[in-house]
């Protein structure tokens, strides 16, 4: 089984050595998104900003890789300091509505101007 990789149609080809989701068989893994827009300038400057874009972005790799936000099993989410964690915790609940998958967050130095990441692996039935 070959693996396929998948860059939404509205995203800038990455200037780093990654693809942004990639599928084998029903499985997905979408690569740490960051709040950029399509044409990579950063999307708000408060962590639910950040995150409601990131969300969109990570949404937009699924929807390109055949799954939806239905078929995440987990997340990892990235963030720089411990007090955005409310902040990001409202951001993401609104954005996602209920039946949360399962999410593990851990606290990083991200590049400038940048305050959350978030990785997904989902299972396409």
């Amino acid at each position: 089984m070959s693996r396929t990789f998948h860059l939404p149609e509205t995203f800038a080809k990455p200037h780093v050595p990654l693809s942004h989701g990639v599928r084998k068989g029903n499985i997905v893994q979408v690569a740490g998104q960051v709040a950029f827009d399509s044409e990579l300038k950063v999307v708000g400057t408060t962590v639910a900003e950040q995150t409601e874009q990131v969300l969109r972005n990570v949404q937009a790799v699924l929807e390109a890789s055949g799954a939806t936000l239905q078929d995440v099993l987990m997340f990892r989410a990235y963030l720089t300091d411990t007090s955005h964690f409310a902040e990001f915790n409202e951001a993401y609940a609104k954005f996602l509505g209920s039946d949360f998958p399962a999410r593990t967050t851990v606290y990083v130095g991200l590049p400038a101007g940048l305050l959350v990441e978030i990785d997904a692996l989902a299972v396409v039935d």
